[in-house]
């Protein structure tokens, strides 16, 4: 019997998200904290006894081929651990993508875990964590997931505790905000003087994650986003007069997220929130660490 595998590949939101300058190799330095949310994809893997990848996806708007993350993290280990026996891969996308969730990195740090195990690779954390940083920067977050501090450029995590239960509804409208474009934007109105000295004076490295007051923690996008694209402001709007205590936006990305007091408010808000046509509406709630790595038994980076 082939042997295969089925896991779950979670979204995050930013917390709070600070653009600290950017840096000389012309990447920006951030301050942020990253937290895994219950809205995942599904991978599903199938071990072949050839050397090739075979990667298939539901959602046709992604490349198939070597562009994309998944493909990209597959050859990777292969190629690290000269591996010669091959996959088939399945994606089923359900993160929305430029929503500022982190669908692909996800994607890539499971494919990862996923393919070690099916592989029977004698893995570490560091390995992994190499491999994970050169696909891409918040890559290494997704192999412990939970709530982490992410610096450099995200790359570096350090764990913190878990983030206390919060229900959520992430709203993802019709805007499209690439990354790329984000920070292009940011550079534009925060970043630059005329003489291309970064600064981004309201930014502070010091700031501390503060669970009882999330209203209070930036993000230096917002700023930007809510002017691009008003009608991410009209997603947030719709998520507090639905009862969201705070909304935000979840990365760099057009997704917005509110926060609910309880399953029930979440609920309520579900039947009270205006949609324009064409949003998408993600009810789910916050995933902690052990939880996480529950669902990736012994090749998550925790383990």
């Amino acid at each position: 019997m082939t042997p295969t595998l089925t896991l779950p590949a979670f979204a995050k939101i930013n917390l709070n998200l600070r653009v600290l300058g950017k840096r000389g190799d012309g990447y920006h330095e951030i301050d942020t904290v990253f937290q895994t949310v219950s809205l995942h994809d599904t991978l599903k893997f199938a071990r072949t006894e050839t050397t090739g990848i075979v990667f298939s996806c539901d959602d046709r708007a992604l490349p198939m081929g070597p562009d994309n993350l998944v493909v990209r993290a597959a050859h990777a280990l292969r190629d690290r651990f000269a591996v010669e026996r091959g996959a088939r891969i399945r994606l089923e996308k359900r993160i929305p993508a430029q929503a500022g969730l982190g669908g692909g990195s996800s994607d890539a740090a499971v494919t990862l875990m996923g393919l070690a195990g099916l592989w029977d690779l004698k893995t570490t954390a560091d390995e992994l964590n190499q491999l994970a940083s050169g696909l891409g920067a918040d890559v290494p977050f997704f192999l412990a997931g939970g709530t982490a501090r992410g610096t450099g450029i995200g790359e570096r995590t350090e764990t913190l505790a878990d983030a206390p239960e919060m229900f959520l509804l992430i709203v993802k409208p019709n805007a499209q905000i690439s990354t790329v474009s984000a920070y292009q934007k940011l550079d534009e109105r925060c970043l630059t003087t005329p003489d291309s000295n970064p600064i981004l004076l309201t930014s502070e490295t010091k700031q501390i994650f503060d669970a009882a007051n999330l209203a209070s923690l930036p993000n230096d996008f917002e700023l930007i986003a809510f002017e691009w694209e008003p009608e991410i402001v009209r997603a947030r709007d719709a998520l507090l007069k639905a009862g969201a205590r705070v909304a935000r936006l979840c990365g760099s990305g057009s997704g917005v997220f509110g926060v609910f007091d309880s399953k029930d408010a979440q609920r309520r808000a579900i039947q009270a929130i205006e949609l324009e046509t064409g949003w998408r509406v993600f009810p789910c709630k916050t995933v902690q660490r052990e939880q996480y790595q529950s669902e990736l038994p012994r090749w998550s980076a925790g383990a």
